[in-house]
């Protein structure tokens, strides 16, 4: 049934469309601490060194890890099928993805625990070591198949853990704030600042090398984050429940792909996802440490705008009601882009091209200024940022139960990850290769040795303006996305009605009725 049909199926007045905002609260307080805390817990890490790690301390060799990348890829795209398939067909007295994330929390933090202790097993190895290299290729391919079960089942109790889309809102701002307010990248300034340390020869002892102490460093720091973020996710999963129904007969495989289909919104964020993916470059890391030996950057530029995390979750609702899911989406996804052509820009004053001398972009303090700046900026957009896409994600979810009745969140989930996976496993694969033709000397940064100019200029190039550049195709989809104003709040209407008469017949135990139920949504759409 076309969408245009659709909307005009149920005719809703102004008050009864206004349902769909009330504050009404289905999630208690003890859950939503847990949520916050699993919220946490995704960004209570420091993967943001892992390609570091894997370079320069565990020293697999950049050909090696190009070979590793283009083989993962290619298992993460193929295992995401029948692993959504798997899901889809879930169903349990605990849920259909509360299970996963409990049964996998343990074996996931064991593969995450051998991931870091790499270096401890193969200390002394050459890069170009054949055991070395097959452990980490049968680390990471064995990690992304429970990753992939994970992060199914993490986007599906997202999208299941309340009926109501504002409650859902609120629970997602909650966190957010929450994580941006009391340091969700703290482990990350932790380690910058140790790193910098080491880096500048101002931790002095004559036990341990430089090699030494940054392997202790990242060994200690990420045995440490791992075990604290699976034991806070660990009590969510235990504490969480999952209040939509789920159809109670299985939506079979073409039924899953129907939904996928016939779901505009969903297709317009994946294709999004799909080119912006697609953006090839390097590291803010990888410049701050390499060309000006002064990875606290991140965390000293950042400072200005530290005040104004929390405040740009304030405005949130007012910019929901003011304008369009479409343009909210653009402007946070995409100001990134825009403000690092203009660092670029600065950071290239000076700059001799013939001999890769000179530029701004060598120089600490102009650098601090332009990158404090494109932090305040940046900033300003965080907090809606942080919502819009995930309620994006949701309110497609939704609009695939209101428009086939039933719900597909595996198969759509995977469908619309495996598209910016095909990209990014490309990008990811050149970025990586890219770094080995610059010349890049994997040796330098444990040694004290500088990359050379040519390579610095590399660096901060892929840093800012080669991603900024090739990842700006993603807002072409976006500008016809059209899941809005009155189509919207028709759509929750009608989902909130039929919950809730879902639920009154659950609880009066007839389990018949209930199928009826059920068959007569799907059948009516």
């Amino acid at each position: 049934m076309a969408d245009e049909n659709l909307e005009q199926e149920h005719s809703y007045s102004d008050e009864e469309l206004q349902y769909v905002y009330e504050n009404r609260r289905y999630v208690g307080t003890k859950e939503t601490v847990g949520f916050v805390l699993w919220d946490a817990a995704q960004s209570f890490n420091i993967n943001t060194f892992s390609t570091r790690f894997i370079t320069n301390i565990v020293k697999i060799d950049l050909g090696y890890q190009t070979v590793a990348k283009t083989i993962n890829s290619i298992w993460d795209i193929v295992n995401d099928v029948f692993t959504a398939a798997i899901v889809e067909k879930t169903r349990t007295r605990w849920g259909k993805f509360r299970p996963y994330l409990m049964g996998l929390a343990g074996p996931g933090m064991i593969l995450t625990l051998l991931y870091w202790f790499m270096p401890v097993f193969f200390g002394g190895k050459t890069a170009m070591d054949m055991g070395k290299f097959v452990f980490y290729l049968a680390g990471e391919i064995i990690r992304e198949g429970v990753g992939t079960f994970q992060g199914i089942a993490r986007t599906g109790l997202l999208a299941t853990i309340t009926p109501h889309p504002v409650d859902r809102t609120r629970l997602i701002t909650i966190a957010n704030f929450a994580s941006g307010t009391f340091g969700e990248k703290l482990p990350e300034q932790i380690m910058t600042v140790i790193l910098d340390l080491i880096d500048n020869k101002k931790i002095k002892t004559t036990k341990f090398t430089t090699a030494q102490q940054m392997l202790i460093a990242f060994v200690g720091m990420g045995s440490f984050c791992t075990v604290i973020s699976s034991g806070m996710s660990f009590w969510f999963f235990l504490n969480s429940k999952e209040r939509i129904m789920q159809s109670i007969k299985t939506p079979s495989v073409m039924a899953s792909l129907k939904s996928i289909a016939n779901n505009k919104p969903m297709l317009l964020l994946t294709l999004s996802d799909f080119l912006s993916a697609f953006g090839i470059g390097g590291s803010k890391q990888d410049y701050y440490i390499d060309v000006l030996h002064f990875g606290s950057m991140t965390m000293l530029a950042g400072i200005p705008a530290a005040p104004l995390s929390p405040v740009s979750f304030s405005y949130v609702p007012w910019l929901r009601r003011h304008f369009s899911s479409r343009l909210l989406y653009i402007l946070s996804h995409y100001i990134n882009n825009f403000l690092l052509v203009f660092v670029f820009l600065f950071g290239s004053i000076g700059f001799n091209s013939k001999t890769f001398k000179g530029g701004l972009y060598r120089k600490v303090l102009p650098m601090f200024f332009a990158m404090a700046l494109w932090e305040v900026i940046w900033t300003l957009f965080y907090g809606l940022r942080s919502v819009i896409g995930t309620e994006l994600y949701n309110e497609a979810m939704d609009y695939c139960e209101w428009k086939n009745g039933y719900r597909t969140e595996a198969m759509t989930s995977v469908a619309k990850g495996m598209a910016s996976k095909v990209a990014g496993s490309v990008s990811g694969v050149v970025s990586t290769a890219l770094k080995k033709m610059i010349g890049y000397d994997q040796d330098a940064y444990t040694s004290g040795v500088e990359q050379p100019d040519y390579v610095k200029f590399y660096l901060f190039a892929m840093f800012t303006i080669v991603p900024a550049v090739t990842g700006a195709l993603g807002i072409v989809p976006m500008l016809f996305y059209d899941l809005n104003g009155k189509k919207k709040e028709t759509m929750y209407a009608e989902l909130l009605e039929r919950r809730k008469k879902a639920s009154q017949i659950a609880s009066e135990g007839d389990s018949e009725a209930l199928k009826q139920f059920a068959e007569e949504q799907i059948h009516q759409k």
